[in-house]
C-alpha cells in the first residue's frame, strides 16, 4: 500500500464559535496539539493543514506544517494541497476541532485499508452519509477530487459518496462531532466533564412499542440529539437509523447536531406508511 500520513485540518476560520478553534482545550491542552497528538503515532509523518495568513501563528508554527497551495474555499484546499506536496502518499485526514475523537476511531480507519477502495471513512451518525474529515484518502480520490474541484464542485462528502468508498460504523458515539458554536463546546465540555442532563423522550408508533411507553425521563451525558439517539437505538434495539427519523425539540424540528439541555422535550418520528 502507499504510505500513509497524517493531515490535521487547522485552516478554517471560526466563523460560527467566534474564536479560533484550534485554541480551544478541552483536555488541558490546545486542541489542535491534542488532535496531532493523538494523530502522529498512527501515521509515517504528520502536518498540519494552514491557509497562508496563519503560517506565523504561534499556535500552528510549532507543527509541520502545508500550506494552501490551491485556490479553493473549505477542507479541499487542505486535501488538495497535501496530495500536490506528496502525490505518492495516502492522507489520514482530521478536523482539529473533534474533542470526543478516541485513538480506537483512528486505528479501525487504519485496519480497514485494502486495495479495492479509494477512501475509508465512518458513516455518520446524523444522516448516513461519509463523513469526509475524519477519513484515509488513497491517492486516487485525491485525483478525483482535484478533478471534482476543476468542475466547480468542492465538496469533499460529495466525493466520497460517488466514490468506491468503504464505509465503516462509528465505533465511538460522538466521536467524530464536529464543535463549532458556544453552543456545542458548552455541550461536548459538560459531557467530558461527566455531567449528565435531564430529558423528557416522547416516541411514536414502532418506537413506542419497542420502548414500551409513550415518554420517559432519560439521563445523558450526552450533548447533541443524534448520539442521544443512537443511545436509545442500542438500549431498545430500534431497527431505523438516524436519517430516516425526524427529530423535535421543544416543539420544533431540529437538526440533529442540535444541542441539548436540562429540561428539553425530544420527540422522535419514525417513518409511517403513506407518509
Amino acid at each position: 500500500m502507499r504510505p500513509l500520513y497524517g493531515l490535521v485540518l487547522a485552516g478554517g476560520v471560526s466563523a460560527r464559535m467566534g474564536q479560533d478553534k484550534a485554541e480551544l482545550s478541552y483536555h488541558g491542552a490546545p486542541q489542535l496539539q491534542v488532535a496531532y497528538e493523538t494523530l502522529s503515532p498512527l501515521v509515517e509523518r504528520c502536518f498540519v493543514s494552514v491557509r497562508s495568513a496563519q503560517k506565523e501563528d504561534p499556535l500552528r508554527a510549532r507543527f509541520p506544517q502545508i500550506v494552501d497551495t490551491v485556490a479553493v474555499d473549505g477542507p479541499a484546499a487542505g486535501l488538495l494541497s497535501a496530495h500536490q506536496a506528496f502525490p505518492e502518499a495516502a492522507w489520514l485526514v482530521l478536523a482539529c476541532d473533534l474533542p470526543l475523537l478516541d485513538q480506537v476511531t483512528l486505528e479501525t480507519l487504519i485496519a480497514a485499508r485494502d486495495d479495492q477502495h479509494v477512501a475509508v471513512a465512518y458513516r455518520s451518525e446524523h444522516d448516513g452519509l461519509p463523513e469526509p474529515l475524519c477519513a484515509i484518502w488513497e491517492p486516487r480520490a485525491l485525483e478525483a477530487l482535484a478533478l471534482q474541484v476543476e468542475g466547480g464542485r468542492k465538496c469533499p462528502r460529495k466525493l466520497l459518496i460517488n466514490s468506491q468508498t468503504l464505509l465503516l460504523s462509528p465505533r465511538t458515539v460522538g466521536a467524530l462531532d464536529n464543535i463549532n458554536t458556544p453552543e456545542e463546546r458548552a455541550s461536548v465540555s459538560r459531557r467530558l466533564g461527566g455531567q449528565m442532563i435531564r430529558l423528557d423522550v416522547e416516541y411514536f408508533a414502532q418506537m413506542r412499542e419497542l420502548a414500551g411507553q409513550k415518554t420517559e425521563t432519560v439521563e445523558t451525558h450526552f450533548g447533541t440529539v443524534g448520539p442521544l439517539y443512537e443511545q436509545l437505538k442500542e438500549k431498545y434495539g430500534f431497527p431505523f437509523e438516524a436519517d430516516r427519523l425526524r427529530v423535535a425539540l421543544n416543539g420544533d424540528f431540529a437538526p440533529w447536531t442540535q444541542p441539548l439541555k436540562s429540561g428539553d422535550h425530544v420527540v422522535f418520528i419514525p417513518p409511517v406508511t403513506g407518509g
